[in-house]
């Protein structure tokens, strides 16, 4: 039982990460029907300028980057997730803008190859020396290392003890709140209307005076905030940060695009869905099967879906226009 809820607490956690960074890709296909592979590479953004931020704001506080005993004030890890997620969204918005809305018309194929060339621009412009280097760095602590409760299972030798960790108690609480926000924001105002009526017909939605290029614009941004909100808690949960070319970011990136597929592309309910499916698969089967395996588990489920739900368990199919 202590081993059950030990895995269900990095799954929750893993999943919360997972859905945070697959809402932007839904969010994306859910309107202009295109995978945004250069999302991922915005993740990778959000947790090198978070390092960046960090290592800037710690000596104007009073702290030393490289010490790792002293744990700043709280304000100090909100402002950098906030300035973070400020950058991060400007650059989805410029993404947008300069790359992908001059091929709004264009056929799909051409889209795909920008968003792989945006992609590849981000990773080698990222390794330049001036903006995050190629050698990886350690993140400093924002968050003490505390330990919030101690859960006891079982009695005398036989006695397990799970460890619930602060920061992933963070992760999970951070990532409910901004799913939360996401799901007010999409289904309760006007500009979630617009989203929504967008994605079912942009040129309807045009004709019926919505603004669709800025509703598309708002979407990139929004999808680019959570990614920032993603890479600046993952780099809380996993201080070792690899240059921003690694395959590590790739695989992250995958996973999270696997997570949107499986809940239902387009989905923003299963997307969230999706995420935390996969981090489960991923980390039961990392400790019950084998830990060697653990990327099999992700795909082989992805597969199983498809083979008998191609829309995802959450999506729904389009219908074929004659």
């Amino acid at each position: 039982m202590a081993d059950f809820v030990q895995t269900l607490m990095s799954s929750l956690a893993t999943g919360s990460l997972y859905a945070l960074i697959a809402l932007g890709y839904t969010m994306v296909y859910g309107i202009l029907r295109f995978i945004n592979f250069a999302h991922s590479d915005i993740v990778v953004l959000g947790a090198w300028t978070s390092f960046r931020l960090t290592e800037g704001l710690l000596p104007a506080a009073g702290f030393d980057p490289l010490d790792r005993e002293t744990v700043p004030p709280l304000w100090v890890a909100a402002v950098v997730l906030a300035l973070s997620m400020a950058i991060c969204g400007t650059a989805g918005f410029l993404m947008e803008r300069l790359a992908y809305r001059p091929l709004r018309r264009a056929p799909g194929l051409n889209v795909l190859i920008t968003a792989i060339g945006v992609s590849l621009l981000l990773q080698n412009v990222g390794q330049l020396d001036f903006v995050f280097g190629a050698s990886p760095r350690r993140m400093p602590s924002l968050l003490p290392a505390w330990e919030l409760s101690r859960l006891t299972f079982g009695q005398g030798e036989a006695a397990r003890t799970v460890a619930i960790s602060l920061i992933d108690t963070v992760i999970i609480l951070a990532s409910a709140v901004l799913l939360l926000l996401l799901e007010f924001l999409i289904f309760r105002t006007q500009l979630g209307i617009a989203i929504r009526a967008a994605a079912s017909d942009p040129d309807t939605a045009a004709l019926m005076g919505i603004p669709v290029d800025r509703v598309v614009s708002c979407t990139f941004v929004l999808g680019s905030m959570l990614a920032a909100a993603a890479g600046f808690l993952y780099v809380m949960k996993y201080p070792g940060i690899n240059q921003p070319a690694h395959s590590i970011w790739v695989l992250l990136g995958l996973k999270a695009f696997v997570a949107a597929v499986i809940g239902g592309i387009g989905n923003v309910r299963g997307a969230v869905l999706g995420g935390f499916l996969i981090a489960a698969v991923e980390q039961f089967g990392a400790y019950y099967v084998s830990s060697g395996f653990r990327d099999v588990y992700v795909f082989a489920l992805l597969i199983l879906i498809l083979l008998i739900r191609p829309e995802g368990i959450l999506g729904s199919s389009l219908p074929e226009k004659v």
